[in-house]
């Protein structure tokens, strides 16, 4: 019997010729592949991402001064609140669970996340918080019964307080 029958063939190596254009395919193929993180702070247009990221349904109703866009889902309600200028300036929600507040703070999770880390392995009874001049989180609840707000206060219009958010 021949030792070398079953052997593969040596393999070889291929090199890219072109490693620009590589480099450009993988940066836009991880751009298509990103999932659509939008939200507080962002263009009328997140309301929908996050309605589609979140499989809830929408419903929008207009005040004064901004909108209210309601997102019901099975056991949850989460409310964003758009300017005259479109963007997204509040976030409220209520419910038996914490939303995807990744999804829903959008690039303000990492200050969430980041001002919130100092307790960080110790348990904690407080709800967690952010109170900056410029970014604002309350949250609370116990299992079962969630609750929150975000605010960007600079963006907020004339005439809208906190009160006003549900």
């Amino acid at each position: 019997m021949d030792p070398n029958r079953h052997a593969q063939p040596p393999r070889t190596v291929r090199r890219i010729r072109y490693p620009a254009a590589a480099l450009l395919l993988a940066a836009g193929l991880f751009c298509l592949s990103a999932p659509a993180h939008a939200a507080l702070g962002g263009p009328f247009s997140s309301v929908e991402a996050d309605r589609a990221h979140l499989a809830a349904s929408l419903s929008s109703r207009s005040a004064a001064t901004y909108q209210v866009h309601t997102l019901t889902l099975r056991h949850n309600l989460v409310r964003e609140y758009t300017g005259a200028n479109g963007a997204v300036f509040a976030i409220s929600w209520r419910g038996v669970a914490r939303p995807d507040l990744r999804q829903l703070l959008g690039g303000y999770f990492a200050t969430f996340q980041s001002d919130n880390a100092r307790h960080a392995g110790r348990r904690m009874r407080r709800p967690l918080g952010v109170d900056r001049s410029d970014f604002v989180v309350r949250t609370g609840g116990h299992s079962g019964a969630f609750w929150g707000v975000a605010i960007l206060p600079q963006a907020a219009p004339a005439g809208f307080s906190a009160r006003d958010l549900q």
